[in-house]
């Protein structure tokens, strides 16, 4: 951290994130109320990554065994497409997020490996604590990924898709691609047909199925952002959508050998990094 800047994250996992940003009329006036007490008149995209990673590590720095963050650190985006253009909003929604991945850390297999971190009691005290403050009420807008960004996100953007890359100090900080969600959830809907008839055993059918779905779900007003994070500064210029693109391509022409070349393509560049999240 540097003069507000995220300068890289080398030694913290890199997070990528899907994030839908909506209108103004997409939301209630109670909720655009709570929108607006967590914006900062001074605050831009950058600024709100480094306020994110402050939050994020005096969480994990705190003295409290309490994991779970708290409204207060959530945070908003704004985007304007074009100079004119009604702005947008997306609210990472943190706290609420937080909630629902421990409820699901607790129902699952691995309820006893939380346990051994946080007593059950106490987790079930935070849950219901955290879940009782005022917050953001809604879809969750947001999807993050660690150590790598699923390959089903790469069938929403195109090389010539709306792109931002933000650098400083000679490090690429992040690339945030956005596009219109009905152009998105066209794309998705395409690909997830040709995946139905083509290869419905594939492992990308039932993530993109339910990808597509929560597309689907929001206003034809928004726009979705696949926001690279710091990993950017490792793949960036990055082929990956035009590899999924083309490798989806050739799966639909019959053409396997092509389908193959693009995969290994893909795993060349994204295997190195999954393998840090087990690098000492």
């Amino acid at each position: 951290m540097r003069n507000g800047l995220y300068l890289g994250g080398v030694q913290l996992p890199f997070v990528s994130s899907l994030r839908i940003y909506l209108p103004r009329e997409a939301y209630t006036a109670e909720q655009f109320a709570y929108l607006q007490g967590r914006l900062d008149a001074e605050q831009n995209p950058v600024s709100v990554d480094a306020q994110e990673l402050a939050d994020s590590l005096g969480r994990v720095s705190r003295n409290s065994p309490n994991p779970l963050p708290t409204p207060a650190v959530d945070r908003v985006r704004i985007l304007q497409m074009t100079q004119g253009s009604p702005l947008l909003y997306a609210p990472n929604q943190v706290a609420a997020r937080a909630v629902a991945a421990a409820v699901e850390l607790l129902s699952g297999a691995t309820a006893p490996l939380a346990h051994l971190v946080v007593p059950e009691t106490e987790w079930r005290t935070h849950v219901t604590r955290a879940g009782a403050v005022p917050q953001l009420i809604g879809p969750l807008q947001t999807r993050t990924s660690t150590w790598g960004i699923p390959f089903s996100w790469f069938t929403l953007v195109y090389a010539n898709d709306r792109m931002e890359v933000v650098e400083a100090n000679g490090r690429v900080l992040t690339v945030r691609i956005q596009v219109p969600l009905p152009v998105a959830v066209g794309r998705s809907g395409r690909t997830l047909k040709m995946l139905a008839e083509m290869a419905p055993e594939l492992d990308l059918f039932e993530e993109l199925a339910e990808l597509h779905e929560w597309l689907d779900g929001f206003s034809d007003d928004g726009v979705v952002e696949l926001d690279y994070g710091p990993v950017a500064n490792r793949v960036h210029p990055d082929e990956s959508p035009a590899d999924v693109h083309t490798g989806l391509q050739c799966l639909a022409d019959g053409d396997l050998t092509g389908a193959a070349a693009a995969y290994r393509r893909l795993a060349s560049r994204w295997i190195p990094i999954r393998q840090l999240a087990r690098a000492n």
